[in-house]
């Protein structure tokens, strides 16, 4: 597992093969990463836990998993994974295009399920559980699909879209909700969520410079008080805490994947003063930067 396909808010990797873009990572928190931060993709994704115990936030909203739940997140839905109460977490990343599945020629499974499902029309249930009713139907497709990954035999990639066409069947025709949300409310909430990805877009592609909150609240169209405001009630920290966060988790790898300097690294991460970036690192990490470098070197 690459925890670099992990670092940007807006994953721009290409997974799996082009021509069949399904692919699964085995991950363990925090053997291999604390957290994988807030990000989102134009991928369907579903997270597999296998043994321990964790978080998942989908869209602001956090879940404590435990082993067996299974998550299916939409393309689109900002989503994290992280430790919970210091436990440990191992689980299967399964990320896949929904293009392998939407025929480029208009049908009803399109119109009728895939494309309202995409756009929020049709609502199922974000998490299955062992006690969920139908579970052992659904558990069952994504366990067939792991074994026959083990060897890929040829025409492989159908019995995988077979199974995925499975398990959609069964959310669609057992496990889909009567009532979708409130209307007024869900646009509501889809209106902060895409401004939230504004912000965290323009986090990704400038930390490495000096950013003001002027600038970032001019950029989404809102004005400085309520964008502070509006930032601390999303994510429940400051914008000033959440950025050095976030540089500081860019340091972290770039610590362990490069060898420039640590005055350089500071810099890179938009850090303008060494000092300040060893305390404010070491106030995070329990150690310094060169401290923990060679530990983590150590380690491995």
């Amino acid at each position: 597992m690459n925890i670099l396909e992990y670092e940007n808010y807006q994953e721009k990797i290409l997974h799996g093969d082009p021509l069949f873009p399904y692919i699964t990572y085995l991950c363990s928190i925090p053997l291999d990463f604390n957290y994988v931060p807030v990000h989102w993709h134009d991928e369907m994704e579903i997270i597999y836990i296998k043994k321990g115990q964790g978080t998942i936030t989908v869209d602001f909203t956090q879940h404590t998993v435990t082993a067996g739940t299974i998550a299916l997140i939409l393309p689109g839905q900002l989503h994290s994974i992280g430790q919970s109460d210091g436990a440990s977490m191992e689980y299967e990343n399964i990320i896949f295009h929904p293009n392998i599945l939407i025929s480029k020629k208009t049908d009803t499974c399109n119109t009728d399920y895939f494309l309202p499902l995409l756009s929020g029309n049709i609502p199922v249930p974000l998490l299955f559980t062992p006690d969920s009713p139908h579970y052992g139907e659904i558990a069952a497709c994504v366990d067939a699909n792991d074994e026959i990954c083990k060897t890929c035999p040829p025409g492989y990639q159908l019995f995988i879209k077979s199974q995925l066409f499975m398990l959609f069947f069964i959310l669609f025709h057992k496990c889909r909700s009567k009532e979708l949300p409130d209307g007024s409310q869900n646009s509501r909430d889809r209106r902060s969520l895409e401004k939230m990805k504004l912000i965290l877009k323009y986090i990704e592609n400038n930390y490495m410079e000096k950013i003001t909150i002027e600038e970032i609240a001019s950029e989404v169209g809102i004005s400085k008080s309520h964008f502070m405001k509006y930032f601390k009630g999303t994510m429940g920290t400051s914008f000033i805490e959440y950025l050095n966060e976030y540089r500081l988790t860019m340091a972290s790898r770039l610590l362990l994947s490069s060898d420039s300097s640590i005055l350089a690294i500071a810099s890179e991460v938009g850090f303008e003063n060494l000092s300040y970036f060893n305390r404010t690192f070491k106030k995070r990490f329990g150690q310094t930067p060169r401290e923990y470098r060679k530990k983590q070197q150590t380690s491995e």
